[in-house]
């Protein structure tokens, strides 16, 4: 397992979750600027992405879903603030109504991901800011944080092939 620490920060309303892998800079960024890439870790085991649109540019976004094991799809979307690539990448995290568009009753997160080339590979960090305790707390009983956790451990075996 790749992820190295996750650390719940109620005071600031963050999560932060840290990864450790042993490929470069420039082929961990691969696995989020490469749409097909993206699609075979973006969600946990048994919940495969469908990303339908993917433009990562200050302005732009990502439309996906996720499909479960009986078929139900959760549909979700990113928009893009700011892209520094190989390095960073700064988007609003929400999700989608069945029709992709955002659903207005479900929490949003402003999500940074940060990658820095360490001795032998690269320090990924991803720092998720909820609007809300409530918004933060809702999202953890949703399983956020496990899934978030199981969905970068992926990343490891794609980075190998």
């Amino acid at each position: 397992m790749t992820v190295t620490r996750v650390d719940k920060d109620v005071d600031t309303l963050t999560l932060t979750l840290v990864a450790d892998f042993t490929a470069p800079v420039e082929r961990v960024w691969q696995l989020w600027a490469d749409p097909r890439l993206l699609e075979r870790w973006w969600g946990p085991p048994g919940f495969p992405a469908t990303v339908e649109e993917h433009d990562l540019t200050a302005g732009g976004g990502v439309k996906y879903h996720m499909t479960g094991p009986e078929g139900e799809k959760y549909g979700g979307w990113w928009r893009v603030s700011s892209v520094t690539p190989p390095t960073s990448l700064e988007f609003t995290d929400g999700f989608a109504d069945q029709d992709g568009r955002p659903n207005p009753e479900m929490p949003v997160t402003t999500v940074r991901m940060t990658l820095t080339g360490r001795e032998g590979g690269t320090r990924m960090e991803l720092r998720s800011v909820f609007d809300t305790r409530e918004q933060m707390e809702q999202l953890a009983e949703m399983g956020m944080v496990e899934g978030m956790s199981q969905a970068v451990g992926q990343m490891d075996a794609l980075l190998e092939s």
